[in-house]
């Protein structure tokens, strides 16, 4: 009978990304690589960095895109297109605990995971006030909102109507959003 493989630390996980070549996410022992993106990914995240990034400047609030690990439990560690974190304390080099804002942008080989497993352990982070899933397929975000109480609401927004951040005051239209994707 063979043994099942020895599960990874967190320090041996940590210590091996910093050196590799290919990112890597991290739950409860298990190393699971990532997947190049589509261009239309690339373009989507991009955008939405364009617009996040100058609108933050002078501010708290820092914008990481796709290499910046988000910690979200002990033994958990995603690499979300997108996170911002406002809070001066969340300094690690490698790896962010407190994000107010984290988007998404929606594969094939990714939605399931995006839209359950992370879902579900983003919402235990208290700091997290907006998960944000956005298409590449189509003209199409959905916004995950924590409000005053705990509690988590749904908005399914299309071609017409704008993306609210309201975590960091800025809001989007789908044509910023998808520019160079879709014709408008």
């Amino acid at each position: 009978m063979r043994s099942p493989l020895p599960l990874l630390t967190v320090e041996d996980y940590l210590n091996a990304e910093a050196n590799s070549q290919t990112r890597h996410e991290y739950v409860g022992g298990y190393v699971f690589a990532m997947a190049g993106a589509s261009e239309e990914h690339n373009i989507i995240a991009g955008n939405i960095f364009a617009l996040l990034r100058p609108h933050l400047r002078g501010s708290s609030c820092r914008v990481f895109v796709s290499d910046m690990k988000v910690k979200v439990q002990d033994d958990i560690f995603y690499y979300p297109d997108l996170l911002v974190t406002c809070n001066p304390q969340d300094n690690h080099r490698y790896f962010k605990t407190q994000p107010s804002l984290i988007i998404e942008v929606l594969s094939e080989t990714t939605e399931t995971t995006d839209r359950r497993e992370k879902l579900m352990n983003y919402q235990t982070l208290d700091s997290l006030k907006e998960y944000v899933l956005v298409s590449q397929n189509q003209m199409q975000v959905e916004i995950y909102r924590q409000d005053d109480q705990g509690n988590w609401t749904i908005q399914i927004l299309g071609q017409k109507d704008d993306l609210i951040l309201e975590s960091v005051g800025l809001t989007l239209t789908m044509a910023q959003i998808y520019e160079d994707v879709f014709n408008n």
